[in-house]
Protein backbone atom coordinates (compact mmCIF):
# COMPACT_ATOMS: atom_id res chain seq x y z
CA UNK A 1 0.00 0.00 0.00
CA UNK A 2 2.86 2.34 0.78
CA UNK A 3 4.28 1.83 -2.71
CA UNK A 4 0.97 2.87 -4.26
CA UNK A 5 0.86 6.09 -2.22
CA UNK A 6 4.41 6.94 -3.26
CA UNK A 7 3.64 6.22 -6.91
CA UNK A 8 0.53 8.44 -6.90
CA UNK A 9 2.41 11.24 -5.11
CA UNK A 10 5.24 11.08 -7.67
CA UNK A 11 2.74 11.24 -10.55
CA UNK A 12 1.05 14.31 -9.05
CA UNK A 13 4.36 16.10 -8.55
CA UNK A 14 5.52 15.27 -12.08
CA UNK A 15 2.28 16.53 -13.53
CA UNK A 16 2.43 19.81 -11.62
CA UNK A 17 5.92 20.63 -12.94
CA UNK A 18 5.07 20.05 -16.60
CA UNK A 19 5.96 23.00 -18.81
CA UNK A 20 5.51 23.96 -22.44
CA UNK A 21 8.67 24.57 -24.43
CA UNK A 22 7.72 26.29 -27.66
CA UNK A 23 11.12 25.93 -29.24
CA UNK A 24 11.68 27.61 -32.57
CA UNK A 25 8.50 28.18 -34.50
CA UNK A 26 8.33 29.12 -38.13
CA UNK A 27 5.18 30.65 -39.61
CA UNK A 28 3.36 28.36 -42.02
CA UNK A 29 3.83 29.47 -45.60
CA UNK A 30 0.59 29.83 -47.51
CA UNK A 31 -0.52 31.13 -50.82
CA UNK A 32 -3.92 32.29 -51.92
CA UNK A 33 -5.23 30.36 -54.88
CA UNK A 34 -8.43 31.45 -56.52
CA UNK A 35 -10.68 28.97 -58.23
CA UNK A 36 -11.21 29.63 -61.91
CA UNK A 37 -14.46 31.43 -62.65
CA UNK A 38 -16.69 29.54 -65.03
CA UNK A 39 -18.56 31.84 -67.35
CA UNK A 40 -21.48 30.35 -69.23
CA UNK A 41 -24.10 32.39 -70.94
CA UNK A 42 -27.66 31.11 -70.92
CA UNK A 43 -29.00 30.27 -74.35
CA UNK A 44 -31.47 32.78 -75.68
CA UNK A 45 -34.77 31.20 -76.63
CA UNK A 46 -36.43 32.75 -79.60
CA UNK A 47 -40.09 31.93 -80.01
CA UNK A 48 -42.58 33.76 -82.07
CA UNK A 49 -46.03 34.37 -80.67
CA UNK A 50 -48.69 32.17 -82.24
CA UNK A 51 -51.09 33.87 -84.55
CA UNK A 52 -54.55 33.98 -83.02
CA UNK A 53 -57.20 32.54 -85.27
CA UNK A 54 -60.70 33.68 -84.49
CA UNK A 55 -63.18 30.82 -84.60
CA UNK A 56 -66.83 31.28 -84.05
CA UNK A 57 -68.18 29.17 -81.19
CA UNK A 58 -71.10 27.06 -82.16
CA UNK A 59 -74.08 28.13 -80.10
CA UNK A 60 -77.41 26.39 -80.10
CA UNK A 61 -80.09 28.78 -78.80
CA UNK A 62 -82.51 25.89 -78.25
CA UNK A 63 -80.54 22.77 -77.19
CA UNK A 64 -82.29 19.41 -77.28
CA UNK A 65 -81.21 15.95 -76.23
CA UNK A 66 -82.60 12.74 -74.87
CA UNK A 67 -80.86 9.72 -73.32
CA UNK A 68 -81.58 6.68 -71.21
CA UNK A 69 -79.78 3.65 -69.81
CA UNK A 70 -80.51 0.72 -67.56
CA UNK A 71 -78.48 -1.93 -65.76
CA UNK A 72 -79.82 -5.29 -64.55
CA UNK A 73 -76.92 -7.39 -63.30
CA UNK A 74 -78.10 -10.68 -61.78
CA UNK A 75 -74.60 -11.57 -60.58
CA UNK A 76 -74.15 -8.52 -58.34
CA UNK A 77 -77.81 -7.63 -57.88
CA UNK A 78 -77.24 -4.17 -59.35
CA UNK A 79 -80.44 -2.80 -60.89
CA UNK A 80 -80.72 0.85 -61.87
CA UNK A 81 -81.71 3.10 -64.74
CA UNK A 82 -82.10 6.70 -65.86
CA UNK A 83 -83.92 8.67 -68.56
CA UNK A 84 -83.56 12.37 -69.28
CA UNK A 85 -84.75 14.81 -71.94
CA UNK A 86 -83.95 18.46 -72.55
CA UNK A 87 -85.94 20.89 -74.62
CA UNK A 88 -84.42 24.37 -74.46
CA UNK A 89 -83.94 25.31 -70.81
CA UNK A 90 -86.35 22.68 -69.47
CA UNK A 91 -84.93 19.34 -68.31
CA UNK A 92 -87.12 16.41 -67.25
CA UNK A 93 -86.02 12.98 -66.18
CA UNK A 94 -86.12 10.15 -63.70
CA UNK A 95 -83.83 7.54 -62.26
CA UNK A 96 -84.41 4.42 -60.22
CA UNK A 97 -82.36 2.00 -58.18
CA UNK A 98 -82.81 -0.97 -55.88
CA UNK A 99 -81.81 -0.12 -52.33
CA UNK A 100 -80.06 -2.53 -49.95
CA UNK A 101 -83.34 -3.24 -48.13
CA UNK A 102 -84.90 -4.59 -51.35
CA UNK A 103 -87.20 -1.65 -52.09
CA UNK A 104 -86.97 0.34 -55.32
CA UNK A 105 -86.42 4.11 -55.17
CA UNK A 106 -87.71 6.16 -58.11
CA UNK A 107 -86.81 9.85 -58.39
CA UNK A 108 -88.61 12.04 -60.92
CA UNK A 109 -87.12 15.49 -61.46
CA UNK A 110 -87.63 18.66 -63.48
CA UNK A 111 -85.46 21.73 -63.87
CA UNK A 112 -86.33 25.04 -65.53
CA UNK A 113 -85.30 28.69 -65.18
CA UNK A 114 -88.51 29.66 -63.37
CA UNK A 115 -88.89 26.92 -60.72
CA UNK A 116 -85.31 25.65 -60.44
CA UNK A 117 -84.65 21.99 -59.67
CA UNK A 118 -87.48 19.93 -58.18
CA UNK A 119 -87.38 16.24 -57.35
CA UNK A 120 -90.10 13.85 -56.16
CA UNK A 121 -89.01 10.57 -54.53
CA UNK A 122 -91.20 7.42 -54.55
CA UNK A 123 -90.53 4.11 -52.80
CA UNK A 124 -91.91 0.98 -54.41
CA UNK A 125 -92.15 -2.50 -52.97
CA UNK A 126 -92.06 -3.77 -49.43
CA UNK A 127 -88.98 -3.59 -47.31
CA UNK A 128 -87.51 -7.08 -47.06
CA UNK A 129 -85.26 -7.55 -44.07
CA UNK A 130 -82.77 -10.36 -44.33
CA UNK A 131 -82.89 -12.81 -41.42
CA UNK A 132 -80.03 -12.41 -39.03
CA UNK A 133 -78.12 -15.61 -38.47
CA UNK A 134 -76.89 -16.04 -34.91
CA UNK A 135 -73.83 -18.22 -34.56
CA UNK A 136 -72.49 -19.02 -31.13
CA UNK A 137 -68.76 -19.26 -30.78
CA UNK A 138 -67.51 -22.61 -29.52
CA UNK A 139 -66.06 -22.65 -26.05
CA UNK A 140 -62.61 -24.14 -26.08
CA UNK A 141 -61.00 -25.61 -22.99
CA UNK A 142 -57.27 -26.18 -23.02
CA UNK A 143 -55.22 -27.36 -20.10
CA UNK A 144 -51.59 -26.43 -20.08
CA UNK A 145 -48.76 -27.87 -18.05
CA UNK A 146 -48.46 -26.67 -14.48
CA UNK A 147 -45.26 -24.75 -13.90
CA UNK A 148 -43.87 -24.41 -10.40
CA UNK A 149 -41.13 -21.98 -9.54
Amino acid sequence: MAHLVILVLAAVIAGSHAQFYPGVRQPFPYTVAHAPVAVAHAPVAVAHAPVAVARAEEYDPHPQYSFSYSVNDALTGDSKGQTETRDGDVVQGSYSLVEPDGSRRVVEYTADPVNGFNAVVHKEGAVAHAPVAVAHAPVGVAHGPLVHY
